[in-house]
């Protein structure tokens, strides 16, 4: 490609809305442009990085024995009635009516469409397994659109379907999937975790994310450094504290905290550790009738240390918690006889339930609410001031330091983008339509499936935040829109300069580079700093100075300097270095 055929429109300053890196890079290199609110064009920059990702995605999915298909962008209403998503999905599921008056929706996945193609189509277990996917668009009515491609509304995904006859062949199926995202993303030459994640309602372990690592992330990894342990937050488990519970040290003393309504400002006014403090958390469960009334409502205490954060992954699973609320302010009262700053599980006017976390449940000589305002209680013992908690879970996000659930070091904590995801489904989908096939013994079977999604146009976003710097984006050599730039400095003066740019452009395509010659005619300074924005990984500078010399000037788009290489031997040397 010649830059002079081609559409290149770069700007110095971002526009106003962009908020991270990427969505001002993208916008600034004239990748991406902005039609609507989440919704972007793709320029032909942007669109050569989003090819290159499909292209990728497209050899692994097929080497791993994946069936490539379409399914329509804008889906009936009824398959999504089926399921129950159609009513349940909220204002996220786009809802179109046709000239009819003819429901639809504008699909933001589509377990619900290959669902009906398998019930359909498969009618043996002998022609199981089969795994369908699509690169195909999609629509989120984000309630808030935000960072350009990260969080659009529109966007392309690769996701795939998997159907198996049995739970054990499908566990295998998600081994082969977890496996080739493994190759995906180790091609797209990023640094990524694939991380534990929690699999929902369904249960079990069979899910991974896979994470982009940018400080600029917003889903927290954990991980250990000795070992091969990755969990993101909600998943990550926190050990129970090694060692029994201490002894009582503390009388039970009722103190003056005037106006101090929190674990942090306790902690400072009576200068103790704000680990000594439990927070307390009232929740509600409510048990409703056939008709969606609300028949029984129950209480819950839960106990956290002052400086730890619940999960509300974990807490959902506390038996009996399911489907949680926070207590309302009348509840509240109702039940401690005070406004919240002040609660705490002792003189409770309202018995209810009380959960505590697995550090709470060994602590001694705690802080926590007298249930009386300006007032805290100090030196709290179980068993002595309090019965034992009704239950003991972990209740908490992890934090770094505490003890890898393997045993073999401590967590550590970094923060990523997810840009993909494996998850074995089982049958809900399949129960949810109906979709059976005939086993070997001749009787019907639910399909046991799994979904993988790939987030096509997030992950260049993904990739920019964690590859820049102050002069622009910095693309690996495998999804960059061009590999190779030549710069030739006055091509339109030199003939020289002319002939060397055109026989070494020519060189790089014959050998299959991708490589585009800059024949604009810019000056130099704004010719780099186009390239530089635009992120190209690899230059070659050719000038009539340095060609005298016999040489021309080769550098990296991470190299502070160029290097000057012969004529002779550039090709050689650009090939040598995309192998690096």
């Amino acid at each position: 490609m010649k830059a002079s055929q081609f559409f290149i429109s770069t700007l110095k300053e971002a526009p106003a809305d962009a908020e991270v890196v990427s969505h001002k890079l993208m916008t600034r290199a004239g990748l991406i442009k902005k039609l609507g609110a989440g919704i972007y064009n793709y320029m032909p920059l942007g669109l050569r990085v989003i090819r290159k990702v499909e292209a990728i995605v497209r050899e692994e999915m097929n080497r791993a024995g994946a069936v490539e298909l379409s399914m329509p962008v804008v889906q009936p209403a009824e398959l999504w009635q089926e399921t129950g998503r159609f009513e349940k999905m909220g204002p996220e599921l786009l809802r179109i009516q046709d000239r009819h008056g003819r429901d639809f929706v504008v699909q933001p996945t589509s377990e619900e469409v290959i669902t009906d193609i398998a019930r359909q189509e498969l009618k043996s277990y002998k022609q199981l397994p089969k795994n369908f996917y699509q690169i195909q668009t999609k629509f989120r009515d984000e309630r808030r659109p935000r960072f350009g491609l990260m969080r659009g509304r529109e966007f392309i995904m690769k996701d795939a379907y998997s159907f198996d006859r049995d739970q054990v062949a499908a566990k295998a199926s998600y081994q082969v999937m977890a496996a080739a995202y493994r190759r995906i993303f180790d091609r797209f030459g990023l640094t990524y975790r694939a991380v534990a994640a929690d699999s929902g309602a369904i249960g079990g372990d069979l899910s991974e994310e896979f994470q982009v690592i940018a400080a600029t992330g917003e889903d927290a990894i954990v991980y250990c450094p000795q070992s091969d342990y990755a969990a993101n937050m909600e998943k990550a488990e926190a050990l129970a504290p090694a060692g029994p519970r201490g002894a009582a040290t503390q009388a039970l003393t009722k103190t003056a905290t005037p106006g101090k309504s929190t674990c942090a400002d306790v902690a400072e006014l009576l200068g103790v550790p704000l680990n000594t403090t439990v927070k307390s958390l009232v929740l509600a469960t409510d048990e409703t009738n056939e008709a969606g009334e609300i028949v029984k409502t129950q209480v819950w205490l839960l106990l956290l240390r002052g400086d730890h954060d619940m999960n509300e992954i974990k807490v959902g699973k506390v038996p009996g918690l399911a489907g949680f609320r926070f207590a309302t302010l009348g509840e509240i009262e109702d039940h401690f006889g005070c406004k919240p700053g002040y609660l705490g599980p002792i003189g409770l006017k309202k018995p209810l339930k009380i959960v505590a976390d697995r550090e709470v449940a060994v602590m001694a000589d705690w802080i926590c609410g007298a249930n009386e305002v300006d007032f805290h209680i100090t030196g709290v013992n179980w068993s002595r001031d309090l019965p034992e908690p009704d239950m003991v879970a972990d209740l908490r996000n992890v934090v770094a330091g505490d003890r890898s659930p393997d045993g073999k070091g401590e967590l550590a904590i970094e923060r990523g983008i997810e840009v993909g995801h494996v998850f074995y489904l089982g049958t809900k989908y399949s129960k949810g339509m109906n979709a059976t096939f005939l086993g070997d013994d001749g009787k019907p079977a639910f399909f046991e499936m799994g979904c993988y999604g790939i987030g096509v146009t997030r992950l260049p976003a993904a990739a920019i935040e964690q590859n820049h710097d102050e002069r622009g984006i910095i693309w690996p050599d495998a999804i960059a829109p061009f590999t190779v730039v030549v710069c030739p400095v006055g091509m339109d003066r030199s003939e020289a300069v002319k002939a060397t740019a055109e026989q070494l452009y020519a060189d790089l395509l014959a050998a299959g580079v991708d490589v585009i010659l800059d024949d604009r005619g810019e000056r130099p300074g704004a010719m780099f700093a186009d390239w530089e924005l635009i992120g190209v990984p690899h230059r070659v500078t050719i000038g009539d100075k340095s060609l005298k010399e016999g040489v021309v000037e080769y550098q990296h788009r991470r190299d502070t300097a160029a290097t000057k290489v012969a004529v002779a031997d550039i090709l050689a040397h650009v090939k040598g270095r995309m192998a690096v």
